[in-house]
């Protein structure tokens, strides 16, 4: 029996790949490389298809995070509220900017902010809430954005895994007050390389970070900050806005995966499997699993060819260079 692997991306370009020929054919042919017309073309898509109305492409998801809280104006002195149960990235962007990233724990059942505990790790330094819509599961943004208003905090959503996600039948990265996507290839709507975007319904947000991701020129050559160089280029603006189009179809395909393994897992003994809250509707990037314990674990059958991998994610080190709230734990590893 073959082994099934992780991502097989050659299936999804067979599916496409007449299209994406002749798309970057053209983009070469046309000599606009950076910027230009396929990148704008893919920035009004993406807004539209978010339901914001901006929405700025940059080099990668990481890159977003750090355009939003730059915009934001978080740096020294700040508090950021994050999960420690993310990619690195999610943290260390937070720490790029000079701020302090404050770890609340998981719910296991989720593997997202256990909101129980949010508004305890608030303080007086505290500028901002950054969800992570972790595996492509939203976090419960009507009771965050709750909390977030009552205490006058920004809320930057981390969907680099979630693209298409929806909680209460808003897309994620909607909801909030900045929007930070990763088109990194295993991504639900991935590029053939690197690629992020910002997202806001805030004109003078977006502007910002089309200020800063271009060295911070309000004009060429005329610096008006220190920015960054992040661009999204028109070759993966083009091919993206043709994944674009296939997206709710694939993601329709991943919730009816999710839906088998659901149904041959749950007889199972010995598993935690994934849960999606009422009133979201997850896109499924990964479908992750927990065990209850290894003595029951070893009870289960021989594992069939599946694409798996184990500890997908680790928890954010407390230690040096990610410093530590004093008073919250970490989230164990699932």
């Amino acid at each position: 029996m073959n082994n099934v692997p992780p991502l097989d991306l050659s299936r999804q370009y067979a599916l496409i790949g007449d299209e994406v020929s002749v798309a970057v054919l053209d983009v070469l042919a046309s000599g606009r490389y950076i910027g230009g017309p396929a990148v704008a073309s893919f920035e009004e898509s993406f807004a539209g298809y978010i339901g914001v109305s901006e929405s700025v492409g940059c080099n990668s998801g990481t890159d977003a995070l750090f355009l939003a809280l730059r915009a934001l104006k978080i740096g020294p002195g700040d508090e950021v509220i994050t999960t420690p149960f993310t990619f690195v990235a999610t943290a260390e962007m937070i720490t790029a900017v000079g701020a302090k990233p404050i770890f609340v724990d998981i719910k296991a059942e989720t593997f997202n902010l256990d909101l129980d505990k949010l508004e305890a790790a608030i303080t007086s330094r505290t500028r901002a809430i950054m969800p992570v819509h972790l595996f492509g599961q939203p976090v419960d943004m009507t009771r965050l954005m709750a909390i977030a208003q009552a205490h006058d905090l920004a809320v930057i959503e981390d969907c680099a895994q979630s693209t298409g996600a929806e909680w209460a039948g808003q897309k994620v990265g909607s909801i909030g007050h900045v929007g930070c996507f990763s088109f990194f290839p295993t991504k639900n709507l991935g590029a053939c390389g690197d690629g992020g975007a910002v997202t806001t319904n805030d004109p003078a947000i977006a502007a910002t970070v089309r200020m800063l991701k271009e060295h911070g020129q309000s004009a060429r050559y005329l610096s008006q900050e220190v920015g960054i160089n992040s661009r999204l280029d028109a070759l993966q603006a083009t091919i993206l806005q043709i994944k674009l189009r296939y997206l709710d179809t694939w993601n329709s395909q991943r919730r009816a995966a999710a839906d088998r393994y659901h149904q041959l897992l749950s007889p199972l003994p010995g598993l935690v499997l994934p849960q999606e809250l009422p009133g979201g509707k997850g896109v499924w990037n990964q479908y992750t699993i927990s065990l209850k314990s290894q003595e029951k674990s070893n009870s289960l059958p021989p594992a069939p060819p599946l694409p798996c991998s184990p500890a997908p994610l680790l928890p954010c080190s407390p230690s040096p260079p990610l410093p530590r709230s004093p008073s919250l734990p970490l989230a164990p590893s699932p």
